[in-house]
C-alpha cells in the first residue's frame, strides 16, 4: 500500500484554471492515494474566480498578488514569495504546473528550490521564437528544463520534448486536458440569452478575441480595421462579437475603431461557461488565443489565427486552424474566403480535432500513480486517429 501523497496544483489565470480543473477532480478520485492541495496565485483575479465556480473548486491557498498594471518581474517575485512558506507547511511530493504563465514559471522554480518533483501538464509546445509568445514561449522551455513528469498533448510536443533530450519515459502523450474541461461543460444546458448575449436572428456570428502583447499596437489596430470592413461589407449576412478584454491597452483601440459599427457587438468578457456556449453558437472564429485554437475543433469551428506563430501547429497540420498572421488584407482575404467558399469551409469545420478526446486528465492522474508505485503499467498514450 502506497502512502497518501500530496499533490500541489499551483495556477494563477483563467486558462490554468480550466485545464487544471479536469486534472484535480480525477485526482480526488483516489483519496486513499491522493491528497490534492490547491494554490491559485490570482495572476487573473475575476475571471480566475468565475472558473473555480464553474468546477466546484475551492483553493486551500490564494495568494491574491494581482494589481493594477503589474510587471511580470512582479508576478514572479510576488508567486515566489507566496509559494515559499506554503511548501515549508505542507512539504508536498509532487508540484504541477499547467502551461507557460508567468505563475507557472515561478511555480516551477519553488519546486526546483525545494527539490520537489515537478509534472509539467501541456508540455512540449514551441514556436522556437523566444519573443513570440512573449513571456509564454521562455517560460514554458525553463519549466521543460525543472520538470520531472512531462505531460505532452500531442505527437509534435512529445517530438520537441524528445529533441531537446528530456529522457522519453519521462514524458506522457496525454492529450490536452482542456478537451476534457470543453466536453463536460459543453454538455450542460445553457441559455445565451438568459445570460444577457442577444444574438442578431438570421446572421451568421463571427466570434473573435484579441489580447496577447504580440498583438498590442499597430497589428490589433490592422485586425480591428479588418474587420470593420468585413462588418460594413457583410451588414446583412454577418454578426461580428467581440468580448473585449479589459486590459486598457487592448479596449481602448477596439473602442475606438469599432464602437460605432452597427453589427459589431462588444460585450464584457464571458466567464467560461458562456464563452463555450458562444463558441458553439459561431459560424466561424478569429482569435490570438491558445486555448481557443485547442478547443474550436472539436467543436466543429474553423479558427483562424490571428498570430505570426503558434505553438500549437498540429491543428493548422490537419487543416482545421489557420495562421493568418496581423496584416489587415490577409486577415479581410482569409475570412472572407471561408464566408463565400463553401468546401473551404466544409473541409475546416469537419477536420478532426488532434489536442485530445476528453481522457487526459485520466492519463495525468494514471502516470502519478505510476510513479508513486500505486500502479504497475504506465498509461496508454492519446492516440489521435487521423482519417480522410
Amino acid at each position: 500500500m502506497v502512502n497518501r501523497k500530496r499533490i500541489m496544483f499551483v495556477f494563477g489565470t483563467r486558462p490554468e484554471a480550466i485545464k487544471m480543473a479536469p486534472v484535480i477532480k480525477e485526482v480526488e478520485k483516489y483519496p486513499d492515494v491522493l491528497e490534492p492541495i490547491v494554490v491559485v496565485t490570482g495572476q487573473h483575479r475575476q475571471m480566475l474566480d468565475q472558473v473555480l465556480r464553474i468546477f466546484d473548486l475551492d483553493p486551500d491557498y490564494d495568494l491574491g498578488i494581482m494589481e493594477e498594471n503589474q510587471t511580470i518581474a512582479n508576478i514572479v517575485s510576488k508567486s515566489l514569495q507566496g509559494l515559499e512558506e506554503i511548501i515549508l507547511r505542507e512539504k508536498p511530493e509532487m508540484l504541477l504546473v499547467q502551461g507557460d504563465t508567468s505563475t507557472a514559471f515561478a511555480a516551477a522554480l519553488a519546486a526546483f528550490y525545494y527539490r520537489i518533483p515537478l509534472g509539467h501538464v501541456e508540455a512540449g509546445l514551441r514556436t522556437f521564437d523566444k519573443w513570440r509568445p512573449y513571456p509564454e514561449e521562455m517560460n514554458r522551455k525553463m519549466i521543460s528544463d525543472l520538470a520531472d513528469l512531462h505531460f505532452a498533448p500531442t505527437r509534435t510536443s512529445l517530438k520537441n520534448l524528445l529533441e531537446e533530450k528530456v529522457p522519453k519515459e519521462k514524458i506522457y502523450l496525454t492529450g490536452n486536458t482542456v478537451i476534457d474541461a470543453l466536453l463536460t461543460v459543453s454538455k450542460r444546458n445553457f441559455s445565451l440569452e438568459k445570460a444577457g448575449i442577444k444574438l442578431a436572428k438570421g446572421k451568421k456570428m463571427i466570434l473573435v478575441t484579441a489580447h496577447r502583447r504580440e498583438s498590442f499596437g499597430q497589428p490589433l489596430r490592422d485586425i480591428c480595421t479588418a474587420i470593420k470592413r468585413l462588418a460594413e461589407k457583410y451588414r446583412r449576412e454577418i454578426e461580428f462579437v467581440i468580448p473585449v478584454h479589459r486590459n486598457p491597452i487592448v479596449s481602448r483601440v477596439i473602442n475606438e475603431l469599432l464602437e460605432n459599427v452597427d453589427n459589431v457587438e462588444l460585450i464584457e468578457p464571458l466567464d467560461y461557461e458562456a464563452f463555450v456556449h458562444l463558441m458553439k453558437a459561431s459560424y466561424l472564429i478569429l482569435t490570438d488565443s491558445g486555448g481557443v485554437q485547442e478547443e474550436a475543433p472539436s467543436l466543429g469551428k474553423p479558427v483562424l489565427v490571428l498570430r505570426e506563430k503558434t505553438e500549437r501547429p498540429d491543428a493548422v497540420e490537419v487543416g482545421a486552424v489557420k495562421l493568418v498572421g496581423l496584416t489587415e488584407q490577409v486577415i479581410f482575404e482569409e475570412t472572407e474566403r471561408l464566408l463565400t467558399d463553401r468546401s473551404a469551409y466544409a473541409a475546416m469545420s469537419k477536420a478532426v480535432n488532434p489536442y485530445g478526446d476528453g481522457q487526459a486528465s485520466e492519463r495525468i492522474v494514471g502516470a502519478l500513480l505510476h510513479y508513486f508505485g500505486a500502479k504497475d503499467q504506465r498509461p496508454e498514450d492519446f492516440n489521435v486517429k487521423i482519417t480522410g
